[in-house]
């Protein structure tokens, strides 16, 4: 008996979004400056949140972990397409292919779990104020990012497991940009009807779970809002919610439509500009869209640029007055 040895795939060629030369580079140039900016976002909010006091609260724990998180996320998958961008080659070993899939999984799942701690962070605040710091508290959140993390990894095990698991006897080719599931699960030549119902169904659980949980929170804020007469509580309460609701809105939206709409198979390059929304966009604009509507955000923002004038101011005044003062030998 021969033995096939196409049924296990030492390496892929990730086909990525066009094979023009022209349009390459201009990809290349897109996504760098996306890389670029999402890296100064949130390495920007996170040192906000580190250096500023006030700052130093629950929801605000939970945001800069969601910021580490889209860091992750977007130095898992920008950087090899950077690189496939300039090579003819776009080749990627099965181990590499592995551990992009699991990284990605990771953070994608423990960023709905971060979202929906948010979300009871919001409820907390909003429902049950006089109870907030006494349930909020360091070591609960703390408790609460571990899980996350947590279930990150323990999905992301089954999901890169039941996909990798597969015989890869058909072309070696992933009509995507990154190793994303679905696309890895169009290339197995096997009945993969099982491993596509467990990646769903981890995928579904995780999702639906924390969107079920978030909607929960959102109901309980509704009808405290709703009793508010003032409108200084509702522009409060509104503007402590918004940035939330527009984040998780861009995420779930895009991820449910990914994973869990039928025939996936079938409509790979829709799929894949799907795909840029949750793993490329959504890391680089959380950044913008919990800053902008922030109050909190931007007095940080203004006094960090106050310090940084402040310091440059102080420097150069110094430097001025050792140009004014002689040196050594010099007549004054």
């Amino acid at each position: 008996m021969v033995e096939d040895n196409s049924t296990f795939a030492s390496e892929f060629i990730l086909l990525g979004f066009t094979n023009r030369e022209d349009l390459q580079v201009i990809c290349f140039v897109l996504f760098l400056a996306i890389y670029v900016v999402t890296l100064i976002g949130n390495l920007g909010v996170i040192i906000l949140i580190r250096i500023d006091l006030c700052l130093q609260t629950p929801m605000y724990f939970f945001l800069s972990h969601l910021s580490l998180l889209d860091i992750c996320y977007s130095s898992t998958i920008i950087p090899q397409t950077l690189v496939n961008f300039l090579v003819e080659k776009k080749v990627i070993s099965f181990i590499r292919c592995a551990a992009q899939l699991f990284s990605f999984a990771t953070c994608a799942t423990t960023e709905c779990y971060v979202l929906a701690a948010m979300a009871y962070d919001h409820y907390m605040a909003i429902c049950k104020p006089l109870l907030y710091t006494v349930a909020m508290s360091k070591r609960f959140c703390t408790g609460m990012m571990a899980g996350a993390y947590l279930a990150g990894v323990i999905s992301s095990t089954i999901h890169t497991v039941s996909i990798f698991r597969l015989p890869f006897c058909q072309s070696m080719r992933i009509n995507h940009f990154f190793c994303d599931g679905p696309p890895l699960l169009a290339l197995s030549c096997s009945d993969n009807h099982v491993n596509e119902a467990m990646v769903s169904a981890v995928v579904g659980f995780n999702v639906l779970s924390t969107t079920v949980f978030i909607l929960i929170s959102y109901l309980s804020v509704l009808s405290v809002v709703l009793q508010i007469h003032s409108m200084d509580g509702w522009h409060k309460a509104f503007s402590t919610c918004a940035s939330h609701l527009v984040s998780i809105t861009l995420y779930y939206g895009s991820s449910l439509f990914m994973y869990l709409h039928p025939s996936s198979r079938h409509s790979l390059e829709h799929d894949k500009v799907v795909s840029l929304l949750y793993s490329v966009a959504v890391p680089m604009l959380n950044p913008l869209i919990y800053s902008l509507r922030n109050t909190d955000m931007k007095n940080a923002m203004r006094k960090a640029k106050g310090r940084v004038l402040s310091t440059l101011s102080i420097h150069g005044s110094s430097s001025a007055e050792r140009r004014r003062l002689p040196c050594h030998g010099e007549e004054a």
